[in-house]
């Protein structure tokens, strides 16, 4: 296999063993590319079933395995560092820890902003208060209100495994090319179609999101380090934006003559318009969620996190979407649906 040169990217100091647990979901595959371009061995563990090939041209190690039941291909196997994408159970991280202690010296977990407590009190960093309940032992998640609690659990698996060699990384929502959720695709695709958008709020609800080209490149970086250990929120940009910029940078990359509507977060109650699922990356930022787009990225940004812009972002993911064939692109589903929208602005120009 041939190896890939991406352009200005240096090589690191000390070339490692990388073993990226997963690798071919969302963050996995610029990752791979960013280290194999950074001079690192890299060897990546999944289950073959996901985007297989999308590796293809890579110098990598394909290791085969299942976290629930296999992992031997992992046993007796030296590396310098882990990085942990997928993992969602306690269960994984820990059997996966603890085979690979000792035989590794650092283990980096990708873990979620979910896992804090409260969300309604903003400026909080990595010690505030997290989720507890996540069973340890469990084979599956069952419903999302398990997400938090059971990543919680799986960080403090790391933690036992890896003391001052877990690296803990708690990203917001991860957005970019690659991502097939919907969750911010909606508004490239929405604002490219042009003319009158719904918007929610007033525009000046802050939003903190992290394209997953960065996430992925940075926990190549930490893994790098010696003293990387510990807990970063990992998400930008430097200082919470209001959604306004945020739509306004994407309007940018979608090359748009869209005009946005912003309808107050009363009306979208009252016409029920969810935050998040009908209206992605958005949140209110009074009352219980006033902190979640609030949150201090001040640890990560100060280790090295850098941020591509939004619509930087913008023309990358409308450049993977476009690339897809017809029948992918159908499949990827997010935010408000053409006819509601069009209904809740309709109402809105008669009253």
């Amino acid at each position: 296999m041939q190896s890939v040169n991406l352009p200005n990217v240096p090589k690191a100091k000390k070339p490692l063993r990388l073993l990226i647990l997963g690798g071919t979901g969302l963050i996995g595959p610029h990752q791979v590319r960013y280290a194999v371009a950074r001079g690192h061995k890299v060897t990546v563990f999944n289950r073959g079933r996901t985007h297989p090939g999308i590796l293809g041209g890579l110098e990598v190690e394909q290791l085969l395995g299942d976290r629930n039941s296999d992992l031997k291909s992992l046993e007796g196997r030296e590396f310098d560092a882990v990085i942990d994408n997928p993992a969602t159970l306690p269960k994984w991280v820990r059997d996966t820890a603890q085979l690979l202690k000792g035989h590794a010296k650092r283990y980096l977990f990708i873990s979620t902003v979910s896992v804090y407590a409260d969300n309604a009190r903003p400026g909080q960093d990595e010690l505030a208060p997290v989720q507890t309940g996540g069973d340890p032992n469990a084979t599956k998640l069952t419903n999302m209100n398990q997400y938090g609690p059971f990543k919680a659990a799986a960080e403090e698996e790391a933690r036992k495994a890896f003391g001052r060699g877990a690296i803990i990384v708690r990203p917001g929502l991860i957005i970019g090319p690659g991502d097939e959720t919907g969750r911010f695709l909606y508004w490239p695709l929405r604002l490219r179609k042009g003319g009158d958008v719904l918007a929610p709020g007033d525009g000046k609800d802050p939003v903190q999101y992290i394209d997953a080209r960065d996430l992925g490149e940075w926990a190549v970086r930490l893994v790098e380090s010696e003293d990387s250990g510990g807990t970063y929120n990992a998400f930008g940009p430097a200082k919470p934006q209001p959604f306004q910029e945020t739509l306004a940078g994407v309007q940018k990359g979608a090359k748009t003559r869209s005009r946005l509507i912003w309808v107050p977060t009363s009306t979208l109650d009252k016409e029920k318009v969810s935050a998040w699922a009908d209206m992605p990356l958005w949140v209110p930022g009074q009352g219980d969620t006033a902190g979640f787009h609030r949150r201090s990225n001040r640890r990560a940004i100060a280790k090295g996190l850098t941020f591509r812009s939004i619509t930087d972002t913008t023309i990358a993911t409308l450049a993977w979407f476009d690339s897809l064939p017809a029948e992918q692109q159908a499949k990827i589903q997010g935010g408000l649906k053409p006819e509601r929208e069009a209904e809740i602005l309709g109402s809105l120009k008669k009253s």
